[in-house]
């Protein structure tokens, strides 16, 4: 019976939108996390009698034909690029962007990977890193004598130094922006690579034309809506359970037909 192995597709579906969806509410309190939601196509169809063919020798025609599907695929999983909110830290090295754009990280391996999640910190030699110790480009030295660090919307830092009455200029933040931000790749720790669906980024200074602006002593929270993620996972739960119903009673009815005498 088809209908077993649709049901299964069914089941197969929305366990995989239950799965999206927990990571999406586990992730509620992560800075600079956004939603992604799960997109699913119908299978192939069984043509049992196909729509248009010529149905008499005098040349009438199938107004409709018979198709029988097979039931649901994944066709993708994709990120909702989402302002999320701005929340007020007061800490000096957290940042974040307001509108388009991502910081730029440069990991061990000297690749380039991107992220929303603004919440830096000073390494041992003055470095502006990530929690993780990665170096955020170009790359901006604090000096070691720096009583005050100040950041404005372009991403201009200027630190002021100890004995000086004027702060000096120590860098200047950049952000990209891609043309595609749901194909990026996540890389985990709210980092995000580049690859051929996203296109190449484009590198520009925080507030020029299309890029976001950045503000210093806050952090972007996540862009997950509780309630909507709670209703989402509920009508997945129902779901599920009206396929394996489907199951139960193709179940039933191979046993009536075994039954049969």
């Amino acid at each position: 019976m088809r209908s077993l192995s649709i049901a299964a597709t069914g089941m197969l579906a929305q366990q995989l939108n239950v799965e999206v969806i927990s990571n999406n509410i586990a992730n509620m309190n992560t800075s600079g996390f956004r939603r992604q939601r799960a997109e699913f196509q119908d299978l192939l169809y069984q043509n049992l009698r196909r729509s248009g063919t010529q149905s008499s020798d005098t040349g009438t025609v199938v107004p409709s034909g018979v198709e029988v599907g097979t039931g649901v695929k994944t066709a993708a999983v994709y990120r909702i690029a989402e302002q999320g909110n701005l929340r007020s830290t007061d800490n000096t090295y957290d940042l974040a962007i307001q509108g388009k754009g991502f910081f730029r990280v440069t990991l061990p391996s000297g690749e380039d990977a991107y992220t929303r999640a603004g919440s830096f910190q000073v390494s041992s030699d003055g470095q502006l890193v990530t929690g993780d110790g990665f170096v955020v480009a170009p790359g901006i030295t604090i000096p070691s004598d720096t009583i005050d660090v100040s950041i404005n919307e372009n991403g201009e830092v200027a630190a002021k130094v100890d004995g000086t009455v004027d702060p000096t200029v120590v860098g200047q933040l950049e952000l990209a922006i891609f043309f595609n931000d749901a194909g990026l790749e996540s890389k985990g720790g709210n980092l995000f690579l580049e690859t051929p669906a996203s296109g190449p980024p484009t590198s520009g200074v925080p507030g020029s034309p299309g890029y976001g602006s950045v503000l210093q002593g806050f952090l972007e929270t996540s862009n997950v809506n509780a309630v909507s993620e709670i209703t989402s996972l509920i009508t997945a739960q129902r779901a599920y359970e009206m396929n394996s119903r489907v199951i139960t009673a193709s179940d039933e009815m191979l046993r009536t037909m075994a039954n049969l005498r």
